[in-house]
Order: structure tokens, then sequence, then C-alpha cells
């Protein structure tokens, strides 16, 4: 059994990404002139990626809480690429704070500046934070949600890793609420690996933060938040730790 899941992972995987490439060249020239063929381009792509996980893989996925639709930071936990597909179906114009590098990956950098994506350079950090804010700053002219992973990179269930205050200080200077978003992704989906499990994929969007906290009083609510809902969100799909 497990050999037909790895197969069957392996097929998905392949699908996935020849199916981003196609979308991206049926959709180019809509993109090219609007903003919102970017945007049908990417949901198509989600829904598609949704659709073939549970086909292929029994891989369902669910949106828990309220997605929001105004101007907000959304900050999240970040486990696998399935939570960014997740998190990005939900949203009518999400837009990521992304690593400087993706800007050149085919077709995913080129759609990602078109959504309003802000590229951020990772090197000392004093320099990387105030770089950070000040593109955040220039692609705010852009509606939408904007997305940040608060620990900055992938985390696998079971591990820690502190929270970065680069998001709270976009917090503090942005001055809109923002919305934490818990997730057990990482259980089905991997960090690394072509094995995708079976089972319930959950992102589930928790209630606004408020403008207008002091960024470590705001640093620690985020924290405690996430984490403890996303705790429960891995005991839900019977992750024991380790």
């Amino acid at each position: 059994m497990t050999a037909i899941r790895w197969v069957l992972s392996l097929i998905f995987i392949v699908q996935m990404y020849l199916a981003m490439a196609v979308l991206a060249v049926v959709f180019a020239p809509w993109a090219l002139f609007s903003r919102n063929g970017a945007f049908a381009a990417a949901h198509t792509f989600c829904r598609w990626v949704r659709f073939t996980a549970r086909v292929l893989c029994g891989l369902r996925s669910e949106i828990r809480g309220t997605p929001p639709t105004g101007e907000v930071v959304v900050a999240a936990k970040h486990q696998s690429f399935f939570d960014i597909i997740l998190i990005f179906s939900s949203l009518p114009r999400g837009k990521f704070i992304m690593k400087r590098e993706l800007m050149y990956a085919p077709f995913l950098g080129q759609y990602a500046l078109r959504l309003g994506c802000v590229p951020v350079d990772r090197g000392k950090r004093g320099a990387a934070i105030a770089r950070m804010k000040a593109d955040v700053a220039k692609g705010a002219a852009e509606p939408g949600q904007l997305i940040i992973y608060p620990q900055g990179t992938r985390v696998a269930p079971g591990v820690a890793k502190p929270y970065k205050v680069g998001t709270g200080l976009l917090y503090e200077q942005l001055g809109q609420p923002c919305v934490p978003v818990a997730t057990n992704v990482g259980v089905f989906w991997p960090k690394r690996g072509i094995l995708r499990k079976p089972g319930l994929a959950v992102v589930q969007f928790l209630p606004e933060i408020a403008p207008g906290l002091p960024v470590p009083e705001f640093m620690q609510r985020l924290e405690r938040e996430i984490e403890t809902h996303s705790d429960m969100l891995l005991a839900e799909a019977g992750f024991r730790g380790g």
C-alpha cells in the first residue's frame, strides 16, 4: 500500500507542476493586461491542486474560520506548500511576503509579482527588516491581504522555531488588523519528500487581532494563538509529536 501511495504521490506532484505551466501559459494574455487575470490563474491552479490531491492521494482539505476580505495582515503557520495553496485559495486578493530568489522561478516568480507579492532580501537582521518595511510600504499600493509567515520558513509538525519580529513591525507600520492562521497540513504533506498521506488537512483562520498593540505584546499573542490552535489541529489529525 505504501508503494502505491508513493507512486500516486509522484504522479500527483508531476501533474501539479505541469498544470502550473499550462495554466500560466493559457492565462498569460489576460494576466499581462489585468491583475484579475493573474488572480484567476492562481485561484484556478489552487482549485486544481486541492482536487487532484483528494483524487490521487486521498488528501482532503478544509478551510475553517472566516477568511478576511479587507486590508489585513495574514500571519500564518507554514508547514508545506499545501498551506500556501489553501490560504491563497481562500483569499480574494492574497499577496505574499516572499524570498527574493522566488522572483526567478519559472512562471511562479512572474505571476507572484503580478499578484503584488513583496520580494524581500534575506541578510543581516536589521537590514532585512528595514528592507522589508520599505518594500511593503511600496507594495501596499496594491490592495489585498498581505500574507507573512512569522517563523520565516516551513516548520515541520512538532518542531519549535522562534517567531521573528518582522511580523510585529509590519503590523505596527501598516496599522491594519492581523488575522492569525493555524494549520496541520505538515502531517499529510511534509516539508520534504514525495509521499502525500491521506486525511484531512485543515487551515483555520482565527479571530483578528486589532491594530494598536505594542509589538512585544502582539508577538506574544500571535505566537500563543497560532501555536495553540495548530497543536489542536495536529492532535485532531492524530499527530502525537516527535
